[in-house]
Formats: C-alpha cells, structure tokens, sequence
C-alpha cells in the first residue's frame, strides 16, 4: 500500500496495490507540478478531502481533472474526464514517503511531443 497527502493534510490518499512503475511525464502541466504518477483503477485508490477541500483544475484535450489542495496548493491526484467506464485515475507519488516509493521504477513519458514512453537509458 502506499500512502501520500498533500503537504497540510487535508487530502490524503492510499493506493491499494503496489504499481509496476511510476509515471515521469513532460507534458505542459506534469512538468510544472513536478508530478510522480501511479496509474490505477479507480477501486484501487482512495482519495478523502473535505468538501470543496481541492481546487480543480482542467486543461488541453479536458480529458482529465488535476486535483490540488485548496488549502497548500500541493497537486495530488487527477481524475479521468473522458470515459466514466474508463475507471482510470492516477496520484502524485511525490505525496508518498519517499522509501515507500524508493524501489519502484520510474518511467519517463513523453507527453510534449510524442505521446510515448521515451526508453529507458
């Protein structure tokens, strides 16, 4: 299980399964946020936070919501917009204690420009 919360506290989440990687992206926002993804179904993560607690944020292809914290501003999970049946969600690791992400892999995403997993060196 891995856990993570914003840097206040008030949104907090747990991932139920160990992910395989996690997700380094380059895309115009993920860059800027400095975001870690774990992709998971939506039945493996919980995420709680007051209400009105996030502040939502969407952007490009409106695919996806980005969550952050109203209170801090630490981005922390982001929501698929596109396909309710898609059940497809992922959480900003960097929200994790960093040894309990320490061992996994990370892959690096290349959603400026090809829309694909760059190689791992």
């Amino acid at each position: 299980m891995i856990r993570g919360s914003c840097h206040c506290g008030a949104v907090t989440f747990e991932l139920s399964e160990t992910p395989k990687w996690l997700t380094e992206c380059n895309c115009s926002i993920c860059r800027r946020i400095g975001a870690l993804w774990a992709h998971a179904s939506i039945e493996k993560v919980k995420v709680n936070y007051p209400e009105d607690g996030t502040v939502d944020y969407i952007c490009g292809d409106r695919t996806l919501v980005t969550k952050s914290c109203r209170t801090c501003g630490c981005t922390t999970h982001w929501e698929n917009l596109k396909d309710p049946r898609d059940g497809h969600m992922a959480v900003n690791c960097r929200m994790a204690d960093p040894k309990d992400i320490a061992d996994l892999r990370i892959r690096r995403f290349d959603g400026a420009e090809t829309w694909a997993f760059v190689e791992d060196e």
